[in-house]
């Protein structure tokens, strides 16, 4: 079991490029009304272009990222997640975190920040909604990523959203996203 759970993460990771640059995913992100208003009004924000997402009981995610404050870039960032529960299969997806304010930034860039197993994301996606977090899942269906009335609040000053890219993962598990922050050098 523990190889093909390897295997599954290798293979995951290993087609996980950063090809995809940070201007396309917030260009996926705007396309939503519901998103596109946070890049109005928050104080800042986290791009991760592509999260890589495994599991067989056991699983996993890795992603890189940047953030940003008032629109210019401020350093760069890693996630990194480790579940444990009923899980098979993998997952490519995009996420944003938004923070409301000064607080939440700093919060965020101090250092090792951590999501605990209560944080939520609003998933947003052409044709469904979800709502998603490591203690249950709801989902609605859309026409469109414009009608989506699912709404993305703040919590703790941070608002996360997701951008399912590609791949199929049955879940049931529990886990938290850690991120980790490097300051731009000067």
């Amino acid at each position: 079991m523990k190889k093909i759970f390897l295997a599954l993460i290798v293979f995951i990771f290993s087609n996980v490029t950063l090809a995809d640059d940070n201007a396309k995913a917030v260009a996926n992100f705007k396309k939503s009304a519901q998103v596109n208003t946070f890049f109005d009004t928050a104080y800042g924000y986290a791009i991760f272009p592509t999260i890589g997402k495994g599991g067989f009981g056991i699983g996993g995610s890795y992603g890189e990222g940047s953030v940003y404050k008032h629109g210019r870039k401020t350093g760069t960032t890693t996630m990194v997640q480790i579940t444990i529960g009923f899980q098979l299969g993998g997952q490519a997806f995009s996420e944003i975190i938004f923070f409301k304010n000064k607080k939440a930034y700093d919060n965020f860039t101090n250092g090792n920040f951590e999501f605990s197993a209560q944080a939520s994301a609003v998933a947003i996606n052409a044709g469904a909604n979800a709502k998603t977090s490591t203690t249950g899942t709801s989902a609605g269906a859309a026409t469109s990523p414009d009608k989506n009335k699912q709404q993305g609040i703040y919590q703790n000053g941070m608002a996360t959203f997701t951008f399912i890219k590609g791949g199929l993962m049955y879940e049931a598990a529990l886990g938290g996203q850690k991120f980790s922050f490097k300051k731009n050098k000067k």
